[in-house]
């Protein structure tokens, strides 16, 4: 999943440039989703879910019809949307409006100074040549979520001049040893914990070798395997 974000001042079409991208690539053949950030509630005081949630409900889910959608007691930052987002739905993009302080590729609707800025655009003047432009850029150099191991592997200094590189066209983003690495997925509480190679193949090769001991051949050759394990000890350790 890549991500590109579109930022800037109030009120100068960051709205209308993301519906227009997000046209742009789905006509492509991709499968896109949106993030929108916003300073207001969401949930509209005296309308069902709102009675839920002032009642006490820590989560409340609205399902009907062709759509479904969640609502939390609490502000999720942008990482850990970036991996609820993964978990829900399997898509090549996520657009997100707003979140101009992240370190992923951004398309400016206003003049702003920024290291991960792939174009600044004026949004009245955009036509389609303009549109498929841009869209031609973020294919050509967005990149997915950052492993901030800053393992050094990929002979930068660390994970954000790697991705200042991809912005400025300098490298892809398969340089990074963590991206080649996605055989085996640990996750934490949901989240995905980047794995260097030597882990990876530990894992793997652990794990296979404990599964093929087992008398599992009613459930067929394993392809994909799921290892689950509950931890209710809480530590501060």
């Amino acid at each position: 999943m890549k991500i590109i974000a579109v930022a800037g001042t109030k009120n100068t079409g960051k709205t209308t440039l993301v519906t227009l991208l997000v046209s742009e690539m789905v006509k492509r053949g991709f499968k896109v989703g949106t993030v929108k950030h916003t300073h207001v509630k969401l949930d509209v005081h005296g309308k069902d879910t709102w009675k839920h949630r002032d009642a006490g409900a820590e989560i409340v889910v609205g399902a009907g019809g062709e759509e479904t959608f969640f609502i939390i007691n609490r502000n999720m930052g942008l990482e850990e949307l970036l991996n609820k987002t993964e978990q829900l739905c399997k898509i090549d993009f996520l657009v997100l409006e707003g979140y101009k302080s992240g370190n992923y590729a951004k398309i400016f609707t206003s003049s702003i100074n920024d290291p991960f800025s792939l174009a600044q655009v004026d949004v009245r003047q955009l036509n389609q040549e303009s549109i498929e432009k841009l869209a031609d850029l973020v294919e050509e150099r967005s990149f997915g979520k950052l492993a901030n191991l800053n393992c050094g592997d990929c002979g930068y200094e660390n994970c954000r001049e790697m991705a200042l590189a991809m912005i400025k066209g300098q490298i892809e983003e398969d340089v990074c040893v963590m991206k080649k690495e996605s055989d085996v997925i640990l996750k934490v509480n949901g989240n995905r914990v980047p794995l260097n190679p030597f882990i990876n193949k530990f894992f793997k090769n652990t794990f296979l070798g404990m599964i093929n001991s087992l008398k599992i051949k009613e459930h067929g050759k394993p392809q994909k395997i799921e290892l689950q394990i509950q931890n209710d000890e809480i530590s501060d350790n």
